[in-house]
Order: structure tokens, then C-alpha cells, then sequence
């Protein structure tokens, strides 16, 4: 336990001293969690994959999957399109992942990535919220920044220590044994992120959808109306990402860095 503490205290430091390092161009975020490396990339994408295939031929058996050449598929592969020559700043294995994007026909608010880059809206989202090209690639920013960024890497890892006993950590790291011991179980689509995971996610978004020539002011309206919408049963999206009173306070705060990425953008 001991080790395991000290380790804590050494990962703390370590990632505190990366996020105070100046940034001049985007958004200031350190290096990912080193309890990621846990959880076997490969294996994650894999059972995402499975995952993701599942989904699109449940939705395709029940005529909810939207065609190729349906105006919203095609509006939301464009900012993808837009938005994902950026992605490797954030994550550099981002370029081999086979990125998809789809629609499900539904009323929920909700929209994800899953890891290696699988990304799914439902209708709902879109169409109740009348959302615009640029609050769309806030959400679509978002989602993507959880993958990029490998929170459910994290999270897997985090849960499956819980499970096993934080003392075993020591142990783990220290003989390399410890891949095999992660399973890949569990519903990738509806994983719970942290409150610090979300703002990442919020952060890394604005910057993605700035360069891509989307204004990230968008974020402060985007939350306004899913703000609206919790007022009844909360959306399926703020269900999974929990959200507060803060996050419009920090992209307010994050302006100053995106606003002049957004602007060099649409000068070109």
C-alpha cells in the first residue's frame, strides 16, 4: 500500500508540473494518465469495433440506421471531415484509427465516440435541439476528445484497480504483468467519465472545432439549450456526462486561447 501511495504522489506531481507548462498556440492540457497504460490499446479499440458493429446492424434491423446520402449523415461526416485533420495534435495513433461516422433515427439526446474513433449522433440531439453546424462540432469536438485523449482507457483501469485492490498496483507496474488482467467487458457506449474527464473533453473540443473553422462560442449556446432541456428528464447525454453551472464559466474562460485559432481559420 505503501508503494501504491507513493506512486499516487509521483503521478500527481509529475502530471500538476506538465499542466503549468506554458502553451502559446490552443488550449493547455498535460499529458494523459499513465494509468491508461493499463488497458491494451489494441484490445480496447477491438471491443469497440465489436461494439460499434453491433449497434449499427441493431439500428439497421430496425430501419433506424441512416443512409449514406441522408442530408444529416452527410452534414455530419463534412464536420467531421473539417474537424479530424487535427486530431493527431491531441493524439498522434489517431491516424491509423478507421474513423466512421453515423446516424441512429431516435428521439434521445445523445452522441458519443467510442474508442478508435467510432462516432455515433442520434437524431434527437439534432433535431430537438436545432442545432447548428457549429454547435454540432462542439458536441462532435467533444466526443472525439474523449478518444483522443483515452478516457476510457483511464476509466477501465481505474475500475478494474478498484476491483482487484489498489496494493496489487506496485506489483502490477513493477513486473509488467499486467495487461492480461484487464477484460474489455462493460457497455463502451454509456461509460461514465469524470468531472475533470469532462472538462478535458469540453477544452479539447473547443480547440478541435476552432481550427477547423467552427466558432466555439457555439459551446456557450450549446449548453444553454442541453441546459434547457435537463429541465425534464435529462437527456441521455447529460446522463453520461454529468454537466454544471462551471462549464459554460470555463469555455468563457478558454475564449481567449481558441477564438484566434477559429479566426485563422476562416481567413483561409
Amino acid at each position: 500500500m505503501r508503494r501504491f501511495a507513493a506512486f499516487c504522489c509521483t503521478l500527481a506531481f509529475t502530471t500538476a508540473s506538465i499542466a503549468e507548462a506554458p502553451v502559446t498556440d490552443g488550449v493547455a492540457v498535460g499529458n494523459p494518465s499513465v494509468l491508461r497504460k493499463l488497458v491494451p490499446a489494441a484490445e480496447l479499440e477491438q471491443a469497440a469495433s465489436l461494439q460499434y458493429a453491433e449497434l449499427k446492424q441493431a439500428a439497421a434491423t430496425k430501419n433506424a440506421l441512416a443512409p449514406d446520402n441522408h442530408p444529416q449523415v452527410i452534414r455530419l461526416r463534412r464536420i467531421a471531415r473539417d474537424i479530424l485533420p487535427h486530431a493527431t495534435r491531441f493524439n498522434p495513433a489517431a491516424q491509423r484509427w478507421k474513423w466512421e461516422v453515423n446516424l441512429i433515427g431516435s428521439r434521445q439526446l445523445n452522441a458519443f465516440c467510442m474508442p478508435g474513433g467510432k462516432i455515433v449522433f442520434y437524431s434527437g440531439i439534432i433535431d430537438s435541439l436545432k442545432l447548428s453546424d457549429d454547435e454540432i462540432a462542439m458536441v462532435m469536438g467533444h466526443e472525439i476528445a474523449h478518444a483522443l485523449r483515452e478516457h476510457a482507457r483511464e476509466r477501465i483501469a481505474k475500475n478494474q484497480l478498484t476491483s482487484i485492490g489498489a496494493g496489487l498496483l506496485g506489483e502490477l507496474i513493477g513486473s509488467g504483468r499486467y495487461s492480461g488482467l484487464f477484460r474489455m467487458g462493460g457497455n463502451l457506449m454509456t461509460l461514465k467519465f469524470s468531472r475533470d474527464d469532462e472538462v478535458e473533453a469540453d477544452v479539447v473540443g473547443l480547440d478541435l472545432a476552432a481550427r477547423a473553422g467552427y466558432d466555439p462560442r457555439a459551446g456557450i449556446s450549446l449548453w444553454r439549450k442541453m441546459t434547457e432541456a435537463s429541465k425534464g428528464a435529462p437527456p441521455a447525454w447529460l446522463s453520461t456526462h454529468p454537466a454544471g453551472g462551471d462549464r459554460i464559466a470555463e469555455i468563457e474562460r478558454q475564449l481567449p486561447r481558441v477564438m484566434p485559432l477559429y479566426e485563422a481559420a476562416r481567413r483561409h
